[in-house]
């Protein structure tokens, strides 16, 4: 009986590794990139899934060609069910000047963008807005920006092949200790 159960767990093992570098297989299989336009955007939004420019940094601001209605609306919805922190642009505040619609929309745009993960969706606001790579920043009214992605570090989950070994390390002490 004990030859059966250290052959069936002999055999799990090796099942369990091959699971383990068929894996590690399919990580190493690397589809081509995807190539970008030549012909630049007129929006200059980013490629689609990427959150940044190719220089790092990228800002959501207001179109000043669009109705003041629309750029109202949108900016009472930045401020109010977007959550974003509207106070540098109310009166006296860093960014209160100029006081105008079109900077102070830009302001509470660009704060939901980048709170927003610098998504192309998170710069749309019905269409009256746009990203821009020039830092709308003036005096001491200093926009929030993107930066590149930042690393935290290794925080890949233990693969099956680390699994397959403990567990064969739990089955072997298993089988010793039944002697």
């Amino acid at each position: 009986m004990r030859m059966k159960l250290f052959w069936l767990m002999v055999f799990f093992f090796i099942f369990l590794c091959h699971l383990a570098t068929a894996e590690e297989e399919a990580k190493k299989v690397q589809l081509p990139e995807k190539v970008e336009a030549t012909v630049p955007l007129p929006t200059m939004s980013p490629p689609e899934g990427n959150t940044t420019f190719l220089d790092g940094t990228t800002w959501c601001v207001a179109q000043s060609t669009v109705s003041q209605a629309d750029l109202q609306n949108a900016l009472d919805w930045a401020c109010g069910l977007g959550m974003t922190d509207c106070s540098p642009i109310q009166n006296n505040g860093p960014c209160f000047e100029p006081d105008t619609l079109v900077s102070h929309a830009s302001y509470a745009f660009n704060n939901y963008y980048q709170q927003n993960g610098n998504s192309e969706i998170a710069c749309n606001f019905g269409g009256t807005a746009v990203l821009t790579r020039r830092n709308p920043s003036y005096g001491k009214c200093q926009y929030v920006m993107s930066g590149p992605p930042k690393s935290s570090g290794h925080t890949m989950q233990p693969s099956a092949w680390v699994w397959s070994r403990f567990i064969l390390g739990l089955l072997l002490l298993f089988v010793c200790t039944k002697r």
